[in-house]
């Protein structure tokens, strides 16, 4: 099913301004109502995020922040709109022509396609709900990367470039860990649809970060990844390449960029929200308010949780980016094949074996409240600890991510050279 079936409500104000068959309102009138509503409030979003993140790094910096457009600087997204809108947008002499202008382009449809299948709220408060919603979602996103390395390209100069053939090999790094993390938290719901995902959790009462706790972190790494943002910054890199992908955009297409990023940004948390947090569900809340008699106050409510959920992760990424330095290039691939590959592939296997011996070895139902302790238990105190160790002994060998230490073994190693080369000439 493509399309959820309008509500009464809006049908009943449809029929009221027109004679309209039912079929037409379903699939026609109510998800272009639904896109258009969906866009205007991310767009609006997004430009608020901009102003909240300026706000919270200056909250971090001791500083004001925007204080002169509006009262508190609330207006400063309006100016800054008004600002790119009517900026000189050029295209580079060397540059191509079809492929620079179109580059944004595909980053900003990719970002906004996604949200198509997100529930944000029970009910009427999604626009789709595909068997295969988790599948489409990550499909999707790795086309919005091919913007940037359009963009990298297309524009004929060395740090876009270099920008740009960081994010794709950065992509490969980072999506496989994404793509495994995920399969975890599918054993216990069994489902690739958005919307079935949440309903199982609710269903259990137990979300899924409570079953996999290591499937979360990883996830969220690669989600940071997934959205350049510090400390995975590397295909902008404004200290070694400039701005990188975007060094040549101005104007309107280089807002589109940044459209795209905080976009992606709310995607991620979104996924992240609906695939361990629960989605809308909030033990109780079923109990404060009937989804039976009154179905619309129940799908406000579950929207509101939602975004409450929503924010915390988002702040999380904005707290990030002003505590955390940005790793090096070859920091962020050893990160994604050394220790986050391996441990989402091993959080599988623990997560099946743990799976197994509480229904075959302790003979109890995973559905049952005994069952669902004991999956708890076993994911936090053995498989967690587990894939730890594991990776650890596999990197027990590899450089340190601290700079001081990778410095000490540079200076041992050297010293051991030089008494080699000493012995040699004795």
């Amino acid at each position: 099913m493509l399309a959820l079936a309008a509500p009464d409500w809006f049908f009943n104000l449809v029929t009221r301004l027109a004679a309209a068959d039912r079929v037409w309102v379903d699939f026609l009138v109510w998800p272009l109502v639904q896109i258009a509503l969906l866009l205007f409030v991310i767009a609006t979003l997004v430009a608020y995020l901009v102003y909240a993140e300026r706000k919270i790094s200056a909250l971090i910096q001791a500083r004001l922040g925007p204080m002169r457009v509006g009262p508190w600087g609330l207006l400063q997204p309006l100016a800054d709109l008004v600002k790119l809108a009517t900026k000189e947008d050029f295209i580079p002499d060397k540059a191509d022509r079809l492929i620079f202008p179109v580059a944004p382009m595909i980053s900003v449809l990719a970002g906004f396609t996604v949200l198509s299948v997100l529930p944000f709220g029970p009910g009427w408060l999604h626009i789709s709900d595909v068997n295969i919603g988790l599948l489409f979602v990550l499909a999707f996103s790795s086309i919005g990367v091919l913007g940037i390395i359009m963009a990298g390209w297309s524009s004929n100069s060395k740090y876009p470039l270099l920008g740009g053939l960081r994010s794709s090999a950065q992509l490969v790094s980072y999506e496989v860990g994404m793509g495994l993390a995920i399969v975890g938290a599918l054993v216990f719901t069994g489902t690739l649809s958005m919307v079935g995902i949440i309903n199982r959790q609710a269903e259990s009462g137990v979300w899924n970060i409570l079953y996999q706790p290591l499937g979360f972190f990883i996830f969220m790494v690669c989600g940071l990844a997934e959205t350049n943002r510090t400390p995975f910054d590397l295909p902008e890199g404004e200290s070694e390449i400039v701005g990188g992908f975007h060094t040549e955009y101005s104007g309107f297409r280089w807002s589109l960029f940044f459209l795209s990023e905080y976009t992606a940004m709310l995607v991620v948390a979104a996924v992240a929200v609906t695939l361990y947090l629960g989605g809308w569900h909030l033990p109780g809340l079923a109990r404060i308010v009937d989804p039976q008699a009154s179905p619309n106050l129940y799908a406000v409510v579950g929207l509101l949780v939602f975004a409450a959920k929503m924010a915390v992760i988002v702040y999380a990424f904005m707290w990030f980016r002003w505590t955390f330095p940005r790793y090096r290039y070859d920091q962020l691939m050893d990160l994604g094949w050394k220790w986050l590959t391996p441990a989402a592939l091993a959080n599988i296997v623990l997560t099946g074996v743990v799976y197994t011996a509480v229904r075959q070895g302790l003979g109890l139902d995973p559905g049952a409240a005994a069952g669902k302790l004991a999956l708890i238990l076993g994911m936090f105190a053995v498989a967690a600890p587990v894939v730890l160790l594991f990776v650890g002994y596999i990197n027990r060998r590899a450089e340190t991510f601290d700079i001081g230490e990778q410095r000490r073994r540079q200076l041992a190693a050297r010293e051991e050279r030089r008494a080699r080369i000493a012995e040699q000439k004795a």
